[in-house]
Formats: structure tokens, C-alpha cells, sequence
């Protein structure tokens, strides 16, 4: 008899029942042990846009499926960590909240060199989020790379009955934008948010090497920690905004 199938019969040899129950938890243990397979990509992604927008409140919802209606502003950066797996591919998203006060511009515009998908956010119920559009604009044209994805989000749509930014005006600036997508979201009713991040990466996942060996994958594989820097003299001149 092949000895493959004669696993039974030895372990009833000895105790019965009990042999049998010591290699299924011997099985399982093994199992346990096993460790996690390793993320394929790792990619940064960085939430910017004017101060109450929503920002934390649309990654929180996104990374841990929670919303507080007591959301305090961000003090420089704050990040979470999400895996996903997209395209047979399992990815590592370090995504970066930036806070939307001038004052913390210089330590924020470091995190966008390593950024490979940027969401831009805007509130529908306030005109001055929307009017601040350009300025965050040229911030990304200032520091991000020109292979960045880019994703206009319009948010808080659960206050709809407020709005003052029509979905036509998100629509027509975002198709101002070399590449820029648009969405209208709510972090509060989790309309649209997974959506979001989901599509972003999406489309930065088109344009990597998905067939590449994972030996191979280091020149793909984003850092997560931000470069130091650039002085803006020393960057290459870029403009998306037409």
C-alpha cells in the first residue's frame, strides 16, 4: 500500500482517536506558523487639500472603516497603513494626511517626491476649499513627480442640501488637469471612499511592471519614508494646470 494513505492506520496504532487529533493540530500548528506573504508593491499616497475638508476623516474611513464627527485638524502629517490586493498583486499602502494650514507647507511638501498617487480634497459646501484649488496645484507642481496619479475629490456629498460647488464645477476644473480624475464622496455616509483609493492605485498599477519578479521588484518598490527636500531651484520646471 502507498504509505501516503496509511497515515490512519499508524495513528490508530497508537491511542486511537488521540493519535489522529495530535497531526490535525500538528497541521494546524504548522499552518500557524506560516508567514504572511510579503506585500509585492509598496506605494505612498498623500491626501492634501485647505484645512476641514475632510481629509482624515477620508482616510480613517478608507484604512479602519470609522468616522468621528469630532475630527481634530492634523498637525503637519499623520499616516495609516492599509494592504490591499489588486491585479493578483498584494500592496502596501502608506497613506499620508497632510495638514491644510500654510504654516506646515514646508514640512508637508517633502512627502510629495515619494508620492505615487496624490488625492486632492475639496469641500462642496465651502467656495473657498474649491477657490484654494490652484494654490494646492502648484504645490504639486512644485514637488510631486510628473508621474504622479492624480484624483480630485469633491467631499462631505451627505451635505448635499448645502452644497455650493456644483459636481459640473469639480468636473471642469479636474478637465483642466493633464491626467486628474474626479470624484464626489462622502467619509461620512462611506459613499464613493473606497472607491477612491482603490481606483488610484488601480491606475498606478497600470503603468508598473505587474510580470516583473518579486526578485526583481526593487527598482518598482516604492520607499516609504519621504526624501529629504529639493531646494525649489534645484527642481525641473512643470506646470499641469493648463
Amino acid at each position: 500500500m502507498d504509505p501516503r494513505y496509511d497515515i490512519p492506520r499508524r495513528a490508530a496504532t497508537d491511542g486511537g482517536g488521540s493519535a489522529n487529533s495530535s497531526v490535525a493540530q500538528g497541521v494546524q500548528s504548522r499552518r500557524r506558523k506560516m508567514p504572511p506573504r510579503p506585500a509585492d508593491f509598496k506605494l505612498q499616497i498623500i491626501v492634501i487639500g485647505s484645512r476641514g475638508v475632510g481629509k482624515t476623516s477620508l482616510m480613517e474611513r478608507f484604512t479602519d472603516d470609522t468616522f468621528s464627527e469630532a475630527c481634530k485638524s492634523t498637525v503637519g502629517v499623520d499616516f495609516k497603513i492599509k494592504t490591499v490586493e489588486l491585479r493578483g498583486k498584494k500592496i502596501r499602502l502608506q497613506i499620508w494626511d497632510t495638514a491644510g494650514q500654510e504654516r506646515f507647507n514646508s514640512i508637508t511638501s517633502a512627502y510629495y517626491r515619494n508620492a505615487k498617487g496624490i488625492v486632492l480634497v475639496y469641500d462642496i459646501t465651502k467656495q473657498q476649499t474649491f477657490e484654494d484649488l490652484p494654490k494646492w496645484m502648484k504645490m504639486i507642481d512644485k514637488y510631486a513627480s510628473e508621474e504622479a496619479e492624480l484624483l480630485l475629490v469633491g467631499n462631505k456629498l451627505d451635505c448635499d442640501s448645502d452644497r455650493v460647488i456644483s459636481r459640473q464645477q469639480g468636473e471642469r476644473f479636474a478637465a483642466r488637469i493633464s491626467g486628474m480624475r474626479f470624484c464626489e464622496a462622502s467619509a461620512k455616509d462611506n459613499f464613493n471612499v473606497d472607491e477612491i483609493f482603490l481606483k488610484l492605485v488601480d491606475d498606478i498599477l497600470s503603468k508598473m511592471p505587474l510580470d516583473v519578479p518579486n526578485k526583481e521588484l526593487s527598482n518598482s518598490v516604492l520607499s516609504l519614508q519621504p526624501e529629504p527636500e529639493v531646494p525649489p531651484e534645484l527642481s525641473p520646471p512643470r506646470m499641469r494646470c493648463c
